[in-house]
């Protein structure tokens, strides 16, 4: 046995299957899969979480990033900030401290494996005060930690095990297929074919991908899924295999927490427009509880225990003839008489969402709405009366503001408006669904152009595809240049328009280096001597993090101009612009205050303040510039957009419509990237994601038939 490059150990030589014998395994593990019924999946995911439950005696605490030791290579690198969940959510208590005899002993095994002791926390993390055994059974189980790579996690295992560890060792099989599943989950997926999740397997040097699928089955953390085709993809497939007497399917593999999500996901929105009755003319409500009237006769009781209100059709209908434009008058007749109701438009579209929330407040209901950041929060209010009943998605769940819990758990309330719904990730929209009593009124209300979620799905895309319930499409427009911009991108059209007070100005860059320089000159000088908008009040955005024009070099040279300074709080000085990640999709805007031995004090643009601790001082980034993924759910006065000539991958009609709709005021492009813009436009409208939602739709609302 010998190293391989990556640090993997290598097969034996004789025994890797030809590529004839690889295509008939994985022919029958598709037709064993083929033939297993639903329920199969879901029973095997529940003896091996019950299996996990039994072995793991507590919930363990989380731990803060560490940073890695210098190690002999190939080292496994130090954890990153621990994972947090897709978005904002309930949070977590933090459960006592690991003993220092637990920590101890799992410090021992890491080294022995050569691995950063930096990880032992983590590790006491992830599996409990049985950290240490589990890693020396299971030496693989290292890559469930953050930031470990499959090649760390062989390098780990060969020095725990020695000359007894093997490429197609079953843990070692178990993990990478769990491993590869997740990266995918990162890129969005919340499945992936059968195919792809085995190249992903031969990339990382395993000898048998199909026995490695059949071992995490087997595990169950990945659970199997046939789906049937659809649409062109069910005419290829047919024309290739030449069997027309089965309809075509492809075999999916998902993470059994996604699978899970999904599943719960599905089954609650339909369990939703089941239970649904509407309101009835003739002063009772529907199902025979009685009147808002009636009730406030009766003993009081709290908001807890009220009944969900459903108004009676004439009064639906009056507050709709009394809406301010058509959409919004379409919105609220489609709410009267339906529990889901899904609206799509841009900016100028969400007063129609506001004047819903105004109208169902005025019968009695008890509604509010609930927006990705405090920003448009902010925004939605100011469309509404003084007061209107609006928080953030995460101050509702977690109870901070918004209705409160009733007694079950369920939020008290009988409409829920979600705007920016397109954010929403499988997990959370589940998170969002399980909060809901039956006979609550759900809205999801979003742009579908805009990217999607950072977590894995494609949930308000997927619920619009699947049409389980009625649509309501804006006809308000966004006005002016920036939103004739964005209107013929999102048909795939990229123009120029008519910008008579610079509302809109495009340059063109040779590279990245003369991009930065355009960008920062827009921000530091041109913008705010031009058109009056201070350096404050301006973005930059850019595709990504690294790269001779991402938002490393663009901060650096924005604080160069702007903040000029050493850097001596941990990379930051007071005065910088920063922007706090607390989650994958969630990012808060500070300004640091100042520094000393407690952290970082920040001031957020509400005027409050928080201390981040050392600890979690990697979370936080220079904030002149973003990712257009940070900037979801954010709309500054002026944007400044720059697209490099490195950007063609990550280019997209959702990332350019979404960049170019961040600017209220002011929309400047500095384009190095050629032909590869417009192509990106015209030709590629999404970067394409694999889930299982809209199919397990369509095959519920089936058998509810």
């Amino acid at each position: 046995m010998s190293d391989t490059g990556n640090g993997a150990p290598e097969a034996t030589p004789g025994v890797r299957l030809t590529a004839e014998e690889k295509a008939a395994k994985f022919a029958e593990l598709a037709q064993r899969i083929r033939g297993m019924q639903p329920e199969d999946a879901a029973a095997s995911a529940a003896r091996a979480g019950a299996a996990r439950a039994e072995a793991s005696m507590a919930e363990a605490p989380e731990s803060e990033p560490a940073v890695p030791a210098e190690q002999a290579a190939p080292p496994v690198p130090a954890p990153a900030a621990p994972a947090a969940p897709a978005a904002p959510s309930t949070p977590v208590l933090r459960p006592a401290e690991p003993s220092a005899d637990v920590l101890q002993r799992t410090v021992a095994v890491l080294s022995a494996g050569g691995a950063p002791v930096e990880l032992a926390a983590a590790a006491v993390a992830a599996f409990g005060d049985g950290a240490a055994e589990r890693l020396r059974e299971d030496p693989w189980a290292v890559l469930g930690l953050p930031g470990v790579r499959p090649e760390h996690a062989d390098h780990f295992a060969r020095g725990l095990l020695g000359a007894s560890v093997g490429p197609d060792d079953p843990r070692r099989a178990q993990a990478l297929v769990v491993w590869v599943l997740e990266q995918a989950a990162l890129r969005g997926h919340s499945a992936q074919e059968l195919s792809e999740v085995a190249a992903g397997l031969e990339r990382l040097r395993m000898p048998e991908p199909a026995a490695a699928i059949e071992e995490a089955l087997a595990d169950g953390r990945v659970l199997p899924f046939q789906e049937e085709l659809t649409g062109a993809e069910a005419h290829a497939s047919a024309a290739g295999d030449g069997d027309e007497d089965e309809p075509p399917t492809r075999t999916l593999l998902a993470l059994e927490t996604l699978a899970m999500a999904e599943v719960s996901l599905a089954e609650k929105l339909l369990q939703l427009m089941a239970s649904f009755v509407p309101g009835e003319d003739g002063g009772e409500q529907a199902g025979g509880e009685p009147s808002a009237e009636s009730e406030s006769e009766s003993e009081p009781e709290g908001p807890a225990e009220t009944a969900p209100v459903s108004p009676a059709p004439a009064a639906w209908d009056a507050a709709a003839e009394a809406a301010p434009s058509s959409s919004a008058t379409a919105l609220i007749r489609a709410v009267a008489g339906s529990a889901l109701v899904l609206h799509t438009g841009g900016e100028a579209a969400r007063a129609e969402p506001a004047a819903l929330l105004a109208a169902a407040t005025g019968l009695g209901l008890r509604a509010w709405a609930a927006t990705w950041t405090d920003q448009g929060k902010a925004s939605f209010a100011a469309l509404g009366e003084a007061g209107s009943p609006v928080v953030t998605l995460a101050e509702l769940l977690s109870g901070t503001a918004g209705p409160g819990r009733a007694a079950d758990g369920t939020l008290a309330l009988d409409l829920l408006i979600v705007l920016d719904a397109p954010l929403l990730d499988v997990e959370l929209a589940a998170t969002v669904l399980e909060s809901l009593a039956d006979g609550t009124r759900l809205v999801l209300s979003g742009d579908p152009g805009q990217l999607w979620s950072a977590g894995p799905g494609r949930f308000f895309a997927d619920l619009l595809a699947a049409k389980v319930c009625p649509a309501v499409a804006s006809r308000t427009p966004d006005f002016g240049p920036i939103g004739e911009l964005v209107s013929g991108v999102g048909i795939g059209e990229l123009q120029p328009v008519e910008a008579p007070d610079k509302e809109v100005v495009i340059l063109t860059a040779k590279d990245g280096g003369e991009a930065v320089h355009r960008a920062v000159q827009l921000l530091t000088d041109s913008i705010p001597r031009a058109l009056g908008i201070p350096a404050e009040q301006v973005v930059l955005l850019t595709p990504g993090h690294g790269g001779p024009a991402g938002t490393r070099a663009l901060n650096a040279a924005a604080k160069a101009r702007l903040n000029p300074g050493p850097g001596r709080f941990g990379g930051f000085d007071p005065g910088d612009r920063v922007v706090e990640s607390p989650a994958p999709g969630v990012v808060r805007p500070a300004r640091v205050v100042d520094g000393d031995a407690a952290g970082l004090h920040l001031e957020y643009p509400d005027g409050s303040r928080r201390t981040v601790p050392p600890a979690e001082a990697g979370r936080l980034r220079h904030g002149w510039a973003l990712t257009v993924h940070q900037a979801l759910g954010r709309r500054w006065p002026a944007a400044v957009v720059v697209v490099p000539e490195d950007a063609a991958p990550a280019l997209s009609r959702q990332w350019v419509y979404t960049a170019f709709g961040r600017g209220e005021r002011h929309l400047s492009v500095v384009h190095a990237a050629g032909p590869a813009l417009v192509q990106a436009v015209a030709e590629r409208p999404a970067q394409p994601r694999t889930t299982r939602l809209r199919a397990i739709l369509a095959e519920n609302a089936v058998d509810a038939d």
